[in-house]
């Protein structure tokens, strides 16, 4: 059971958190930095000039499921060229195709084996992973690799390998507009979360604590109304799960509505909280599963309701929304990045703190 009183006490936080999980979810913007230096000096800059056949996006498990996705839903379909996300390189990858891969495991052999099977066959592969095992040492030489300098916990590596992916889309001129070398307007604004979301902070002014607080006891419904803001709402689901061992369902507000199951249990509860509810008085008999609690998660200009009533001709219960527009202004250039990324850091903050309240995450 949640103790919400510890989120209300950052020694009693500090206390518990010996592995200093929170510190390292607080990193996110210097992650970003460390990335793109990481990329400059990795020559990934010099992809640029020629439109590559295929950009391909390999996708292993971890932080690299989330970049990818968030990467792949950034370009669009209106994108120049074909994307490709994969487990493992396809068979007839080339010289003119580039490869973009994370991982924070030096010895997935799968990895290993796509890398060493791209530059065998002149691919350009950009690589984001540590500097030592099979992984690296598959291309050593004949790629560009950029290697982790913030050390984190598994599971809160996205920045990193967001960052490195963002720099492959700028130097091939894949994006919309320009996006500064060392990414600061990103950097900055994952450094303002942080700071919002530090253990000092009370839950009503801190907002990864206050979605802890939301999701707690619940099962929650992670619906994006945009192609961006799914990307993210599926990132939160295994941040969830990794974090604090809760099982969400995650996916496009369309598929959310067509479940109809869940779509009852959420007309059911009204989305709603009994304020007057005390689990100590009236405890659960653990026979009934927790209710479902929604949050919408949009990244884009329009209002997420209206985005959501044009979707599915419907409205839905009242739930959470998270879309940052108080954060990131509407018509900011790359907001609809600007916002995942900071929605994406909100929820793994909110994770480690769920997962210290239910004591799922262990002192060292």
């Amino acid at each position: 059971m949640l103790d919400d009183t510890l989120l209300a006490d950052p020694r009693a936080l500090a206390a518990l958190d010996t592995r200093g999980v929170l510190r390292s979810a607080a990193t996110a913007g210097a992650q970003v930095r460390s990335a793109a230096h990481g990329a400059q000096e990795a020559g990934v800059a010099d992809l640029g000039g020629a439109r590559p056949r295929a950009l391909v996006l390999v996708r292993r498990p971890g932080a690299s499921t989330s970049s990818s996705a968030l990467l792949a839903a950034l370009l669009g379909p209106a994108c120049p060229v074909p994307v490709v996300v994969a487990e493992s390189v396809p068979s007839w990858i080339g010289p003119l195709d580039v490869v973009v891969a994370h991982t924070d495991e030096a010895t997935d052999v799968e990895l290993a084996d796509s890398v060493a099977r791209s530059v065998r066959r002149g691919a350009e592969v950009v690589l984001s992973a540590p500097g030592d095992g099979p992984v690296a040492s598959a291309g050593a030489g004949r790629m560009r690799l950029v290697e982790p300098r913030i050390p984190v916990p598994p599971g809160l590596d996205l920045p990193r390998a967001l960052a490195v992916g963002l720099a492959v889309l700028r130097a091939l001129g894949l994006l919309t507009a320009p996006l500064d070398p060392g990414m600061d307007v990103l950097a900055d604004l994952l450094d303002a979360e942080a700071e919002r979301n530090q253990p000092g902070h009370e839950p009503f002014m801190n907002p990864a604590k206050s979605l802890a607080l939301r999701l707690a006891e619940h099962t929650p419904l992670l619906w994006g109304t945009d192609p961006l803001g799914t990307a993210v709402a599926r990132h939160a689901a295994t941040s969830l799960a990794t974090h604090a061992g809760v099982v969400a369902h995650a996916g496009d507000v369309g598929e959310g509505v067509a479940a109809s199951g869940l779509l009852r249990a959420l007309d059911r509860t009204g989305g709603a909280r009994d304020v007057f509810h005390d689990p100590f008085d009236d405890p659960a008999d653990g026979s009934e599963p927790p209710p479902p609690r929604l949050v919408l998660v949009a990244t884009e200009e329009d209002d997420p309701g209206q985005a959501v009533l044009r979707r599915t001709g419907r409205t839905l219960p009242d739930g959470d929304v998270l879309h940052p527009v108080d954060e990131v202004a509407r018509g900011t250039p790359h907001s609809a990045l600007l916002r995942a990324a900071l929605l994406a850091s909100r929820v793994d903050v909110a994770s480690v703190y769920l997962g210290l309240a239910t004591r799922t995450i262990e002192p060292a």
